[in-house]
């Protein structure tokens, strides 16, 4: 490319211009708001206007930041590339040779387009190194960026990382990412960006329960309806690097990549290093980025079209005490309720009386099931459900047949073991004879009980992960290898769907989402845990690809008791299920609980196709959100308390992301029964056998000034039906 082209990509209401200029790697002019039909005069100015001015003490030209930041062009920053060939090649100047945009080569000048990719190819003669660098701009606003750096040289070339970066304006100065920890993941924390570096890493092996998710940064005070926001996302499930960054030049980025070890990354002459995509997201509001975020997942041709089925896990109602009579009479009690998946979770296989024996030998253990784990599938089917059945195919305990036969086949560090977690160790999937064997026992007990749904589980962090002969670190390897593990399997079984489940949800991200078909979003079921957890998990995911469980009425994980009609509400609007001794269950309950998951499968086309709705509320004791259609012609929202507040009643709250021209019917419904310690407000009207009358009002009415809340016991919920009259 000689000529410099300007090219505007613009969908759902964002800009990204970018400068695809001559020789140089492209720049990002403007990521944000839609800047609307702007002209190559336009263009131009704004081009101009981002030029920055030469300071005192500063290098001699201004500073051209490109989506992989480069040092030769006296940028300060993080760099994009960083690696070397035996201590040279560690500063390339890449060269651009040809661009694209959706496919098309760019021959300079203006180009104005909706969504598209460009693609630029560039090369360092010098370092002996291609690149190929990706930017798109998705229909649903997304920006999805991608680069591939290729070894042209002679000699191996050892990358340390390779990331990218989009600036981002400076009235942004406040970070939001997420924290965590088992049982309590997704805990949003805010801070201001100062001058330095806020970066974030993942050095677990896995995603992390305290992975950053998304790391935003936005105009200070920013919530769910409004304040411009700007977010990252590493869409892989090993170890991965977020980070914003402001310079003392005022500059601001935000980007991201994988976090490689030492020697992961070597090149031999003519291999290539591809880093896993880069997403990013701008919203006016945390709904609009996270909106987005659930229509480019909903787009995808592989993302689940049939209705979520209602699933009953029966952990927390046997744990390891498998019983033939006892499972089909959970069974029997789930069909009446209206459940539509059974799931058989850990315990079924050689050895595994508890969980310090067995991981690895994925054979149905004889003494418990003497007729193998196909009968009470049969039984299963027979009750009108789908058979589901627990994995956990990257782990080994030491005490097993696998480990005593093949300790070769352990990630380790020389002749060291790891250190132990949760009694494991952690199969090399990347050594062939591992993954022949793992992907030939998954499919045998797959087939030979028709599984129909796996939940796979991933209990442990990586530590000294060293694989092959040299015991190099190893987790980049491992990382793909299970995403191919999936993939293989399901190659083997179309229609088999896979759950996420690390530890709970220490493995979220959207790497493992192209190989799965829902995340466990957390151990604890606790609903006024989950309240958030789930709140915030719909921050990066949609409602249908969140596992959302009703539990016990004690939870197993904090203690704490908790109404049915609370615990129901909770997980009304994710892919419900079910995770509870139905055995314990009154009659009233097991009544209760019917008409629960009945509504859900009444409204779960909204909840799971519907824009995800989270209203900010003056009262932190408030839990406010709901689904509102594509067409505004209905919603559903639930308010939630999760504690006492110092003022009762708590005052107004508003409906948003209605149509404000056209006028609702809002109607309180209680399915199950009215909630304990409830007091309906005025507006409610008339209780009749049917419900509350409720009342009429505009959108725009409901969106500013509201209703008032009615008086509620502390972690109670209620259901408000909004239609379109």
């Amino acid at each position: 490319m000689t000529h410099r082209s300007l090219i505007h990509l613009s969908a759902a209401g964002v800009s990204l211009l970018l400068d695809v200029g001559g020789a140089r790697l492209p720049a990002v002019l403007h990521w944000g708001a839609s800047l609307g039909d702007i002209d190559e005069t336009d263009a131009e100015a704004l081009a101009s206007g981002a030029v920055e001015p030469i300071v005192p003490n500063a290098i001699d030209v201004p500073v051209r930041l490109s989506v992989l930041p480069e040092p030769w062009t006296g940028w300060m920053g993080k760099p994009g590339l960083e690696g070397h060939r035996s201590g040279a090649g560690w500063s390339p100047h890449f060269v651009a040779s040809g661009g694209a945009l959706d496919g098309a080569p760019i021959a300079g000048g203006f180009v104005a387009s909706g969504p598209g990719i460009v693609t630029v190819d560039a090369h360092d003669p010098d370092a002996g190194l291609d690149v190929a660098l990706s930017i798109e701009l998705t229909p649903s606003g997304v920006v999805r960026l991608g680069a591939e750096v290729v070894n042209v040289g002679a000699g191996d070339y050892d990358v340390s990382a390779l990331q990218l970066a989009l600036p981002v304006p400076p009235i942004a100065r406040e970070v939001l990412d997420f924290a965590g920890r088992w049982g309590k993941e997704r805990i949003p924390q805010r801070r201001p960006l100062v001058v330095g570096i806020e970066e974030r890493e993942g050095r677990r092996g896995r995603t992390g329960a305290d992975a950053a998710t998304l790391l935003t940064l936005g105009v200070p005070g920013f919530g769910f309806g409004s304040g411009e926001v700007w977010g990252v996302h590493v869409g892989f499930s090993g170890n991965h690097r977020h980070y914003a960054e402001r310079l003392s030049s005022g500059v601001q980025v935000i980007g991201g990549g994988e976090l490689l070890l030492p020697g992961e990354i070597r090149l031999a002459p003519g291999e290539g290093y591809r880093m896993p995509p880069l997403y990013a997201v701008y919203g006016d509001g945390l709904d609009d980025q996270a909106r987005r975020l659930h229509a480019l997942l909903r787009a995808r041709p592989h993302h689940p079209g049939r209705p979520r089925p209602v699933t009953l896990n029966v952990w927390e109602a046997v744990y390891f005490d498998h019983d033939m009579p006892r499972l089909l009479d959970l069974a029997e009690r789930a069909a009446g309720v209206g459940v539509e998946r059974f799931v058989l979770d850990d315990g079924w296989f050689r050895g595994r009386r508890d969980d310090t024996a067995g991981l690895g030998d994925w054979f149905v253990d004889e003494t418990v099931w003497t007729g193998g784990l196909r009968p009470l599938a049969d039984g299963v089917r027979a009750l009108g459900m789908e058979f589901g059945l627990w994995f956990e195919p990257e782990m080994v305990n030491p005490d097993s047949d696998l480990a005593r036969e093949h300790p070769e086949w352990i990630l380790s560090t020389g002749e060291r073991l790891p250190v132990l977690a949760r009694n494991q160790l952690v199969l090399d999937l990347a050594h062939p004879d591992a993954y022949a064997y793992l992907l030939e026992r998954l499919s045998a007990v797959v087939s030979d009980s028709d599984v129909a749904y796996v939940k796979w589980d991933h209990n442990r962090d990586l530590v000294d992960a060293g694989t092959g002969r040299r015991r190099v670190a190893g987790v980049h390897r491992q990382t793909l290898a299970a995403y191919r593990l999936m993939d293989d399997l399901r190659a083997r079984f179309p229609g088999l769907e896979i759950e996420s489940c690390s530890s709970g949800g220490s493995r979220v991200d959207l790497g493992i989402l192209e190989h799965t078909d829902r995340v466990w979003v957390s151990d604890c079921i606790d609903p006024l845990e989950r309240q958030d957890m789930n709140r915030w998990t719909m921050q990066l995911l949609p409602p249908e690809l969140l596992g959302s469980h009703i539990a016990s009425g004690e939870s197993h994980t904090t203690g704490r008791r908790h109404t049915l009609s609370f615990r129901a509400a909770t997980a009304l609007t994710a892919h419900l299920g079910v995770e509870w001794d139905l055995a314990r269950a009154t009659t009233e309950e097991l009544a209760e609980l019917g008409e629960w998951i009945a509504f859900h499968k009444a409204h779960r086309e909204l909840f799971h196709t519907g824009d995800m709705v989270r209203v900010d509320t003056s009262d932190p004791t408030l839990r406010l959100s709901g689904t509102v259609s594509a067409d505004r012609e209905r919603a559903l929202f639930v308010l939630a308390t999760v504690g006492r507040s110092e003022v009762s009643p708590r005052g107004r709250f508003v409906f948003r992301g209605l149509d404000e021209s056209r006028r609702y019917a809002v109607v309180p419904v209680h399915p199950g029964g009215r909630p304990r310690g409830f007091t309906p407000a005025p507006w409610f009207g008339a209780e009749t056998a049917d419900g509350y009358a409720g009342v009429q009002l505009s959108g725009r009415a409901l969106m500013t000034a509201g209703l008032h809340t009615p008086a509620m016991f502390p972690e109670s919920a209620v259901v408000f039906q909004v239609t379109a009259v």
